[in-house]
C-alpha cells in the first residue's frame, strides 16, 4: 500500500472512531444504569414481613396474645350499651377506617348487628371503650383462640374515651388481623419505619399502606 492510502486509511479510522465515541457519549442510560447506589430506593421497596408468625414472633395462638384472625371474612361489632359503649363519632370512625383501609384488601370485611360469643363462628372483632393499663391508649387480644396454630375466633379491640382516632383504630385493628410491631417483624425494623404505615407504634394519621396490604393479601 502507498503512503497515499495509508493516510487515506488513517483518516477513515480516525472519522469512525470519533463517531463511535460520540454514540456512546449520547446513548441513555440502561435502567441499570440509573440505580441508586446507597441503596436507599431498594430498602424503601422493601417488603417487611410484619403479619403473625414471623422469625422474631413465632407464638401459637392463645387467649390473651396477638393472633391472626380465623379467615377472609372479618366481621366486627361495636359495643352500644353500657359503660363500654362508642359514642357515634367514635363508631363513624371505626366505620370508616374498617369500609377504606381494610375493605380495599383482600378480606371481605362487614358489621354484625347480632355478634355471636361462642361457637365456631364468632364476630371477629368486638370494639369496647374503656381504660388501658400501662401508658397506651389501646389493646387487642385474642379472646378465644381457633383451630390452627396462628388463628383467633375473636379478638377484642379496647380504646380508651378520647383516643378514637383513625390512625389508632387501624393499629389496634391491625393487631386483630396479625400485625406485630417493628421489633417483630423480619427483618426487624425501627418502631417509627415509615413503611409500617399505622402499625408504628406511635402512630398518627397513617393508614395501613402498602407493605401492610401486600401481607394481608398474601395471608388471607
Amino acid at each position: 500500500m502507498t503512503r497515499a492510502s495509508l493516510r487515506h486509511a488513517g483518516r477513515a479510522a480516525g472519522v469512525i472512531a470519533l463517531a463511535f465515541g460520540a454514540l456512546l457519549a449520547t446513548a441513555p442510560s440502561s435502567p441499570a444504569d440509573d440505580v441508586p447506589t446507597d441503596g436507599s430506593d431498594v430498602e424503601a421497596a422493601r417488603t417487611i414481613d410484619n403479619i403473625i408468625p414471623t422469625s422474631h414472633y413465632d407464638t401459637p395462638c392463645r387467649k390473651g396474645i396477638l393472633c391472626q384472625t380465623d379467615n377472609a371474612q372479618l366481621t366486627y361489632y361495636m359495643d352500644s350499651g353500657g359503660s363500654n359503649a362508642l359514642e357515634s363519632d367514635d363508631k363513624a370512625t371505626v366505620r370508616s377506617v374498617l369500609s377504606h383501609e381494610y375493605g380495599s384488601t383482600d378480606l371481605s370485611v362487614s358489621y354484625d348487628s347480632t355478634p355471636s360469643w361462642s361457637g365456631d363462628s364468632e364476630t371477629d372483632i368486638y370494639y369496647s371503650e374503656g381504660t388501658v393499663s400501662g401508658s397506651d391508649n389501646g389493646y387487642t387480644y385474642c379472646e378465644n383462640a381457633a383451630p390452627g396454630m396462628y388463628k383467633c375466633d375473636q379478638q377484642y379491640v379496647k380504646i380508651e374515651p378520647g383516643h378514637w382516632s383513625s390512625g389508632l383504630v387501624c393499629h389496634e385493628t391491625g393487631h386483630a388481623v396479625g400485625f406485630v410491631h417493628g421489633e417483630d417483624a423480619s427483618p426487624v425494623v425501627g418502631m417509627q419505619d415509615s413503611r409500617l404505615g399505622c402499625m408504628k407504634k406511635n402512630v398518627g394519621s397513617e393508614g395501613l399502606g402498602d407493605n401492610n396490604r401486600r401481607n394481608i393479601n398474601s395471608v388471607y
